[in-house]
Parts: structure tokens; sequence; C-alpha cells
């Protein structure tokens, strides 16, 4: 009796289903022409005040926008 049910249970266990992938074609696929934006134009940003003495330069900060910097003092009003 113990055997017969070993024996089930261990058919029951071990069986089981074998699925084969099916086989893939390859695609081909066609982008059509590709659009590249044109580049933005350059901007030009008027000073806001007056420059502050010989040697600043107006130029835009990365952080702060546009601002007068000098090459010893840094940036006017003490930007970083």
């Amino acid at each position: 009796m113990y055997a017969l049910l070993l024996a089930g249970s261990s058919l029951w266990g071990l069986s089981g289903c074998v699925v084969a992938p099916l086989p893939q074609r390859q695609v081909v696929v066609n982008p059509g022409p590709v659009y590249a934006a044109p580049a933005p134009a350059p901007v030009y940003v008027a000073p806001s005040y007056a420059s502050p003495g010989v040697g600043w330069v107006w130029v835009a900060n990365p952080r702060h926008g546009w601002g007068w910097h000098h090459h010893q003092h840094g940036w006017h009003r003490g930007w970083r």
C-alpha cells in the first residue's frame, strides 16, 4: 500500500509539461527620415545695470543667470 502511494506521489511530483518556445522571425524596422532639431540660436541679454568698473565682463552664470564677472574678483554681488 505504501509502495503504491509512494509511486503515485512520485509520478505526480515529477510529472510536468514541456513547452517549446515559438520560433522567432526577424523583423526589420525602417525608421524613416531622422528629424534633427536645429541648434538653438544664441541669445544676448543686455546688462540690467552699469558695469561695476574696469575689467568686469557681462557673462552668463549657470546658476544665477547673467551678471558681471571679474577674472580676479569673481562675480559681482557675491555669486559663487
